[in-house]
Formats: structure tokens, sequence, C-alpha cells
């Protein structure tokens, strides 16, 4: 598989008050920073493991990658129902934001952690403000792992602080 960067993520859109996921938000300096785009009609998050997310040497840890399904499952949400409402990432349109209901991984073999993983979703609409992304994760051409995400829009109550 040869490195791509995703050009127009979902993520990039956040407002900045939601924009600092340890996974996906722009503004967390030590965060991932995965990035959601389309590829045709499925979804893309492309990252390159850090030598921190060994689980052992030559092998990525799990939660980095349950991280990436979900991550890459919420952003894929936000582009699917921003897409229904008339917009594409990069329009200055808001896109809706998500958060997860539910995160099902399954490993298939180990990860190697010296080549980019690329998440490729699937989305299917339950109901316009719940969304499930099947995602499977691939390192060069091989799948490592496969999740499920059910992603619901962020209610209002994680607007205000307790």
């Amino acid at each position: 598989m040869m490195e791509e960067i995703v050009q127009k993520a979902i993520q990039d859109e956040y407002p900045d008050e939601f924009a600092w996921c340890y996974g996906c938000g722009r503004l967390n300096e030590k965060g991932h920073h995965f990035r959601t785009g389309w590829h045709g009609e499925s979804t893309r998050t492309i990252y390159r493991p850090r030598p921190e997310h060994m689980a052992i040497p030559g092998f990525v840890y799990g939660g980095l990658i349950a991280s990436l399904i979900d991550c890459h499952g919420t952003g894929s949400a936000a582009l699917a129902l921003h897409r229904k409402n008339g917009h594409e990432a990069g329009d200055g349109a808001g896109p809706p934001r998500f958060v997860t209901a539910s995160l099902n991984v399954e490993f298939i073999r180990p990860t190697p952690n010296d080549v980019p993983l690329m998440a490729v979703g699937t989305i299917h609409e339950i109901h316009p403000k719940k969304w499930r992304i099947e995602t499977e994760v691939f390192a060069h051409d091989s799948v490592c792992a496969r999740g499920e995400v059910v992603a619901v829009v962020m209610p209002s109550t994680f607007t205000s602080k307790a």
C-alpha cells in the first residue's frame, strides 16, 4: 500500500470546542490526529503508528487499533450526515459531531508497526441521528482488524461543563 494523505478530513471542520479528542482532535497536541475523508462511497483514515504504539517489538498495540476504528467510525458518520444535509468536508458548513454508542473490534492478525495503516469504512444509516460504520484496517493489502461503531449525534449535554 502506498502512503496517502486524506486531503479533506471531516475532523478539520470540527469547531474548536470539539477538536480535542485524543484520537482525532486536531487541537490535542499529544493525540493521534486521525483524519477521515471520502474515498468514493467509502471512507478512509490513514495513519502511521509511532514506535511508542508498540505491543511487542514489530507490532502495534491493540488499543491503538481500537482507537483508530472508533474515531474512523464517528468521523465517517459525520461525513455521511454532512453529505446527507447537502454538504461536503471543506465547504465551510459546520459538520455534525458524533460520539460512540458502541465499539466492537475483532483482531484478525498482528498489525505491523512500521507501515501506514488504512481504515476503510462502510456506512449504514440506522436512524437520522444514529449510524453504523463497519471498518476494516489494512496494513499493506492484508486486513489486520475489523470493527463496528454505532455512532450517535453528540447530545447537547456534551456542550455544557458539569
